[in-house]
């Protein structure tokens, strides 16, 4: 047998037993990832987003990344534990709202304050650069791959709109996290906290008259069914409050790929991913908007000097979260300054 003959059999030989090894990266997956979030499995978060975005990490990994949708709490617990939940193991990764858990993720609910957000897309930018420079320590033993908001809330009402702050007085509100509700209360309304379950149930019975959200919710639950009326400010104005997310993945499960792996979740998270969150969410809001336009609903403008009164009574709330932040030992003044200055640009 010549040499050259030698060498091409070993070489054909090496070729064949790389080739299961490559079939195997190609066809199967490195790492499973199970993620973890509260909305059922139909609802444009999963659809529009979640399923793209993982069907671009595993085509960008050649198939080593394969995502395990787990919607609807199907891994167990209630949604308050989903970062515990990812911390522990228990998932890989997890979406879920700092709000779940007040004041233990005091830099991530900043933008939650009232009157901390433009758009969803803009907010969202402003949100995870927030995070990046102040906030990541918060997240211990977990990875953040991003942080976003959802659009403004706009006050959906049964019986009348509301244009004035005496529109709002003796108004039973479901508020959608503590600052927002404390702001309402402020300005004369009775506020309850509920879920949202419990807010269909609620307007249904006419135990609340009404609810703070974004157009983006109002599908899911056909609140253009159960109001009659949607009260928005003025173009231009800052939104009257925004709750902030912020999708993890366990610590443990990112450490444990291959380098070139991580690239991908790299490649795919930060600031770029919050961007896109963001955008993705005003384009729910023209959705959920374009829903109460058809219905025929009243869409009704509170007027520019009216949220301006409402932005000066809420800074009692804001100067209270830059003493919370204080006590945690950051620079609250500095965070809440930054914010404004993001959200301002």
């Amino acid at each position: 047998m010549t040499t050259f003959t030698r060498r091409s059999m070993m070489a054909t030989m090496g070729a064949a037993l790389a080739t299961p090894a490559l079939m195997k990266r190609a066809n199967a997956a490195e790492v499973t990832l199970r993620l973890h979030h509260f909305l059922p499995g139909v609802a444009p978060m999963q659809t529009k987003f979640f399923e793209p975005w993982a069907a671009e990490l595993k085509e960008a990994s050649n198939g080593a990344i394969d995502v395990q949708m787990f919607p609807s709490m199907q891994l167990g617990g209630k949604p308050p534990q989903l970062a515990d939940q990812t911390r522990q193991g228990i998932c890989d990764i997890a979406w879920t709202l700092p709000v779940y858990t007040p004041d233990r993720f005091p830099v991530a609910e900043t933008m939650a304050l009232p009157f901390m957000v433009t758009n969803a897309e803009k907010t969202s930018v402003a949100m995870q650069t927030l995070m990046d420079e102040f906030g990541e320590g918060e997240y211990s033993g977990m990875k953040t791959l991003a942080f976003h908001t959802h659009d403004g809330g706009k006050l959906h009402t049964r019986n009348a709109p509301v244009t004035s702050t005496a529109d709002l007085k003796g108004l039973k509100l479901r508020a959608p996290n503590q600052a927002t509700g404390e702001m309402l209360t402020k300005l004369g309304a009775e506020v309850v906290f509920f879920p949202v379950t419990e807010m269909v149930v609620g307007l249904s019975n006419g135990v609340i008259d009404g609810c703070c959200l974004p157009y983006e919710v109002v599908p899911a639950f056909k609140l253009q069914e159960l109001t009659s009326f949607t009260s928005a400010p003025a173009a231009g104005a800052r939104g009257l409050y925004c709750n902030t997310f912020a999708l993890i993945m366990n610590q443990r499960a990112y450490d444990g790929m291959s380098d070139d792996v991580k690239k991908v979740i790299d490649d795919h998270s930060g600031m770029a991913l919050s961007q896109r969150i963001g955008k993705q969410f005003d384009e729910f809001e023209a959705f959920g908007k374009s829903v109460v336009e058809k219905q025929g609903n009243t869409i009704a403008e509170i007027p520019a000097e009216t949220i301006a009164e409402w932005q000066e009574l809420a800074m009692p709330i804001h100067d209270a979260w830059v003493q919370k932040l204080n006590d945690r030992g950051l620079d609250g003044a500095a965070i809440l300054a930054r914010a404004n200055e993001l959200l301002d640009a």
